[in-house]
């Protein structure tokens, strides 16, 4: 049965927060992918209420702002000063005009994520099955503190709601709260705030203060007892936020259990409201969904994933791997220790393998990047392999530049592919090679300088080091060379030897490829090629 449509909700979210200690409005704090305000609105939008009204106050311009980009169609109340719950009610009706005296109106705190769209259709239901004036929503809590408390006549009947600042000693020991949620019919509802006062604790307008009112006036009210008390907790601190986000993790990752997907360890998984996933995919321990990500059918990610707004592909798997706005096609393998950046689209049976980074690629089907490279602003053909210590060299320092890499491509370990570039179709690229010019379908692609050998090196320049121990156990001979005395020279830290040639400040002649640089006499001495 479907419930009645409500004419308007109210939610409200101006209070200050003060208890946050935050800059961030209260409302504008976020659990598991939306604001507190989100998960409110969430709920709501489930009731297809013909208008919705957030009353906002501190902070404003940052939760219209939210309204305007998530929430088009809600229409702000400003209330300049916060002069409690019964005043934000009344300028929010005013922005309201139109409705009928019979016309149901739900009032909802902007700060309880943990309401679901079936209590408060529930609510609903019982309100119009009592023709009630009001009903509230209430729960039975073991520790009632700071909660108002709901008090009931002799039959069972609400007679009004006491805030806990207000209430005596038998009041105060009441364990059914009043959640703060709330379905009125309009017509009594105006009326009974037309004479609301602050002559309370708080000097404030109490909306609760409605209740006796209407009780006054001898308008039925109803209650209705929520099922699980979990939902009727607001937010107030941090404490509380954390609260309410492991009991939102807690539904959510059941929920996902029970529609077919293996959660291995529930306590360390954390999905995020608007994550999707599809039956038979598995979520390893310490693994967060986050956005709008989706698993299909058969995927595994985790161990130790971070993936935001990320699809998986079918029966693909990710392991220990960072992906914000990535695209993992189906069968595709991914990490570990990978980390796609945006934009990374990977083809079916695709690979990312370990320590690559990605961004702004696309790889095509069977496409393999199997370890220790960086892909920015490129796109890969199919059956292409990305060899280990690749990277594709996108940025000159002002502009990014795209690579272009063909089909069935074999590039070599320790390539540079100095964008803006293209490797053909069928092309290969030596290992250590600098690839500045186009390379045509079916080419190799080299850049390399002669090896030289010179034997001794070791002995003559380092005779105290291991190496010339291990050298010599070996067999290996310290043959002089012609015009140098065969002695060894003190070592330039700063790179500079005993001859005062420049060793381009390595201070380890190894690295230099055009002879033993430094020495006097060496034809091709401090030269590179």
């Amino acid at each position: 049965m479907t419930s009645p449509r409500p004419a308007a909700v109210i939610i409200l979210a101006a209070g200050e927060g003060r208890r946050m200690r935050s800059t961030t409005p209260k409302v504008l704090h976020r659990i598991a992918g939306r604001t507190l305000l989100g998960h409110v609105l969430h709920a709501a939008a489930t009731l297809g209420a013909s208008r919705t009204a957030v009353v906002v106050g501190h902070g404003r311009e940052q939760v219209v702002a939210m309204l305007a980009e998530q929430a088009p169609a809600v229409v702000p109340a400003v209330q300049d000063r916060q002069h409690g719950t019964g005043h934000a009610v009344r300028i929010a009706l005013a922005t309201l005009d139109g409705l009928a005296p019979d016309d149901t109106v739900v009032v909802l705190p902007g700060d309880a994520p943990l309401l679901t769209g079936e209590t408060l259709a529930a609510l609903i239901d019982h309100h119009h099955a009592q023709r009630a004036a009001a009903t509230v929503l209430t729960a039975v809590l073991a520790d009632a503190t700071g909660y108002g408390r709901v008090v009931r006549d002799a039959a069972g009947g609400v007679r009004a709601i006491i805030e806990h600042r207000d209430a005596d000693a038998a009041t105060a020991a009441i364990q059914e709260i009043n959640t703060g949620v709330y379905a009125f019919r309009a017509g009594p509802l105006q009326a009974a705030l037309a004479h609301l006062t602050r002559g309370n604790a708080q000097g404030e307008e109490y909306l609760t203060d409605v209740v006796g009112l209407l009780v006054g006036d001898g308008s039925p009210v109803a209650a209705r007892i929520v099922a699980d008390p979990v939902e009727a907790g607001g937010v107030n601190d941090r404490v509380q936020l954390a609260a309410a986000g492991r009991a939102l993790r807690d539904r959510i990752v059941s929920a996902a259990m029970r529609a077919g997907t293996t959660v291995v360890d529930p306590h360390t998984t954390w999905i995020d409201a608007d994550v999707t996933l599809e039956p038979d995919t598995t979520i390893a321990p310490n693994t967060f969904l986050h956005g709008r990500t989706h698993l299909a059918r058969g995927a595994v990610v985790g161990p130790e994933c971070t993936l935001t707004d990320t699809v998986v592909g079918a029966e693909a798997s990710v392991v220990r791997t960072t992906a914000e706005r990535a695209e993992i096609g189906a069968g595709a393998t991914v990490g570990p220790y990978s980390h796609l950046r945006p934009g990374t689209r990977l083809g079916r049976e695709g690979k990312i393998g370990s320590f690559v980074e990605t961004k702004s690629a696309e790889f095509g089907d069977h496409t393999k990047v199997p370890h220790l490279a960086y892909v920015g602003d490129a796109v890969v053909g199919e059956r292409s392999n990305i060899g280990c210590t690749t990277v594709f060299v996108n940025y000159d320092g002002v502009a990014k530049h795209r690579t272009v890499i063909g089909s069935d491509v074999r590039i070599g370990s320790d390539t540079m592919l100095i964008a803006p570039v293209t490797v053909g179709d069928g092309a290969y690229t030596g290992a250590g090679s600098v690839i500045r010019e186009d390379v045509p379908p079916g080419a190799l692609a080299v850049r390399e300088g002669r090896q030289r050998i010179i034997e001794g090196w070791v002995a003559r320049r380092r005779p105290d080091s291991p190496a010339a121990r291990a050298a010599a156990a070996a067999g290996a001979d310290a043959p002089p060379i012609p015009g140098v005395p065969d002695v060894a020279a003190p070592i330039d830290p700063v790179g500079a030897d005993a001859h005062g040639a420049d060793t381009h400040g390595r201070g380890d002649l190894a690295h230099t490829r055009g002879g033993e640089a430094g020495i006097a006499g060496v034809p091709g001495a401090g030269s590179r090629t």
